[in-house]
């Protein structure tokens, strides 16, 4: 039996093979398109949501999994761990943080003798991910509960999460625009870029190029004033474009000096509200 157990939500865009060798265990969102629910990553492929969203009728929404489902992760991982360690993506935008913190309360009663920590990472996607990711090393290290949950803590303030989307049409349309309102009336053309930040666990504007080319500019330019000379950590996604993601992310093995670079999907939980054809970079410096 383990220490410790890693939950997060489907939403973390960490690669496969991290999330199998570091028996990390996902609660997934739902997205539903045409009354029918489908398990975030698991029912539905990226690319059959990004084509879908692509002629904008009958547009996919999202829909949070319950207290119950993570109840169940819980009763499950309650067998092969001592302890679990669930987190989340913001609570600022989701409403999976409180599905998972009621479960914890219901679990005291199920399940009182594992105990369970939920934390709020504040953060989305890779940057979720790498909060994730760095428990989870901890624990391999044996970390106990206490220990594993100060080292998702501690990584919370030191994630990146930069992104270019192709339009502000989707967050717009969701109501996840957040304090890049102000663009939306009249600038769903541009290809805005913007960063989520773990400080306020909301997403704000940065800039707002026309074209896709100064848009990844800007991306990397963003990245390389906040990396500078060091050893960074790296995870790139798309959203739908798959070339121009091997693109970004070969171009960021040339330019900075990488401790680790993947590159992964944008999962439908996150690409409903952001949008086909995001490229985005999630990071963090040594």
């Amino acid at each position: 039996m383990s220490k410790v157990a890693v939950v997060t939500d489907s939403t973390c865009c960490l690669p496969v093979e991290l999330i199998r060798d570091y028996d990390i265990h996902l609660v997934p969102l739902f997205i539903i398109h045409q009354g029918k629910s489908y398990r975030d990553g698991i029912d539905i492929s990226p690319d059959e949501v990004y084509e879908i969203m692509r002629r904008r009728k009958d547009l996919p929404t999202t829909s949070t999994p319950s207290a119950g489902d993570f109840l169940e992760v819980y009763q499950q991982l309650s067998h092969e761990a001592e302890s679990i360690l669930c987190i989340t993506l913001t609570g600022q935008q989701s409403k999976v943080f409180e599905a998972a913190l009621v479960a914890k309360g219901k679990s005291q009663e199920m399940i009182p003798g594992t105990p369970i920590e939920v934390i709020d990472s504040r953060a989305v996607s890779g940057a979720l991910g790498f909060v994730v990711l760095e428990a989870a090393r901890v624990v391999r290290q044996g970390a106990d509960l206490a220990q594993a949950a100060d080292a998702a803590r501690a990584m919370i303030s030191r994630v990146n999460h930069i992104a270019t989307l192709d339009t502000l049409y989707y967050l717009a349309r969701t109501g996840r625009i957040g304090r890049a309102a102000a663009w939306a009336g009249s600038a769903l053309n541009i290809k805005p870029v913007v960063e989520h930040s773990t400080a306020i666990g909301e997403t704000k504007p940065v800039a707002r190029p026309r074209t896709k080319v100064k848009a990844v500019e800007c991306l990397l330019k963003l990245m390389a004033e906040r990396v500078g000379n060091s050893k960074v950590h790296v995870i790139v996604h798309h959203a739908g474009e798959l070339e121009e993601g091997k693109k970004l992310k070969a171009e960021i093995g040339t330019r900075f000096n990488c401790a680790e670079l993947h590159l992964t999907e944008y999962t439908p939980g996150m690409g409903v509200h952001a949008g086909p054809g995001v490229l985005a970079i999630s990071f963090y410096t040594e």
